[in-house]
Order: C-alpha cells, then sequence, then structure tokens
C-alpha cells in the first residue's frame, strides 16, 4: 500500500515540476495534450470555447494548437492571472447561468460557431463519491447544454466527469447530439481519481 501511495505522489509531482518547466499554470494540461495527441480534436484556425478554464492551462494549449488564425475563448467564475496568446480571451461568467440562455442570447456572450468546446471542470468537492458525482453530472450537463447551442456542425466535445450513478445518462445525452463518442482516462490523471473524459464527435445538425 505505501508503495502505491508513493508511486502516485511521484506521479503528481512529476507533471506538476513538468507543467512549471513548460510554462503552464497547472498539470491538467497534460490530460488535454493526451487527448490532442489520440484524437487530433483541434486544428490550426479553429475556434475553440473553454468552460470553467482557471487557472488556465487548457485554454493556454488549445491557443498553441489554434495558431495566430484561431480564436480561443475562456470562461470562469474567477479572473484568471495567467497571461494568454493575443488569440485568447477570457470572460469572467458562470457556465451554469449561460446554459439557461437561449441561443441567441448565449452567442451575445459568448459568440459562436465553434469548432471544439472544452470543460474540465470539476465540482467542489465533499468527499463523498456519490455527491461529488452528482454535482459533476450537473457541471457535465450544462457544459453539454452549450456544446449543443454553440458548436458548428461536425463539431467536437470534450467533458470530464466523476463517475457515479449519473455516468450513463450523460454519456447517453453525449450519444444524442454527436455522431461518435469516445470514453478516455488520460495517464497523467491521478490513479485514485474517479474523474473521466467523454469526447463527442461530429455533431449532428
Amino acid at each position: 500500500m505505501k508503495q502505491k501511495k508513493t508511486s502516485s505522489k511521484y506521479q503528481t509531482d512529476h507533471y506538476a515540476r513538468k507543467a512549471k518547466k513548460e510554462n503552464f499554470p497547472a498539470r491538467s494540461v497534460y490530460k488535454l495534450k493526451e487527448i490532442q495527441k489520440k484524437f487530433k480534436l483541434i486544428k490550426t484556425g479553429d475556434k475553440v470555447l473553454d468552460l470553467g478554464c482557471a487557472p488556465g492551462s487548457w485554454a493556454k494549449f488549445a491557443a498553441e494548437l489554434a495558431g495566430k488564425e484561431g480564436r480561443v475563448i475562456g470562461v470562469d467564475l474567477k479572473k484568471v492571472s495567467e497571461r494568454f496568446p493575443s488569440n485568447t480571451r477570457i470572460i469572467i461568467g458562470n457556465v451554469i447561468e449561460l446554459a439557461e440562455k437561449d441561443k441567441e442570447n448565449l452567442a451575445e456572450i459568448i459568440g459562436t460557431g465553434y469548432h471544439a468546446v472544452l470543460s474540465d471542470m470539476a465540482p467542489s468537492t465533499t468527499g463523498r463519491k456519490e455527491v461529488d458525482a452528482a454535482r459533476s453530472y450537473y457541471l457535465c450537463m450544462a457544459a453539454l447544454t452549450i456544446a449543443q447551442k454553440a458548436l458548428k456542425p461536425n463539431g467536437c466535445f470534450v467533458s470530464k466527469i466523476f463517475q457515479g450513478e449519473d455516468f450513463e445518462e450523460f454519456k447517453d445525452a453525449v450519444c444524442q447530439i454527436f455522431d461518435k463518442h469516445k470514453i478516455f482516462k488520460p495517464q497523467s490523471c491521478r490513479k485514485e481519481s474517479k474523474e473521466i473524459y467523454i469526447i463527442g464527435l461530429g455533431k449532428r445538425i
């Protein structure tokens, strides 16, 4: 048991050190890097929406992938202090409230025509797995609702979710909107974590 804890701690420290060295604010960037390597979701010139973007690692990496011709919009409840390239804009906003807006009002705030919508959001955890999973599902559904309104046809969606009793329901909801779905757990996730990623490919018209 001690050996497992040591291994997990080493893995955490390794990715945290690597992120700092590569000028990313958090180790979470390597989850998106693994997803991008496997699925090639973001291309040069793409428009990308990053929901719950603080502290900024995913938005910063997405901006690199999209390049000068692309555009990245990040949304978070709090101000993000990270410095971003000129193709990136951060909006202070509540994802839950945004999901409740109709398509026209949402477009006025965040724009539309996105090639990819990303969500690495996680709720404030309580330590009770069923409660945390339910809160995660609630955030994921909000992200999916925004993706449905903001994505271009054939666009893609990435969402982190805590595995729980609502997992299958969320997966089914993704399947109703996208032609294909993938379930993926990056190696850079902490081994003990219940988080997993659902990827929607080919948004239907």
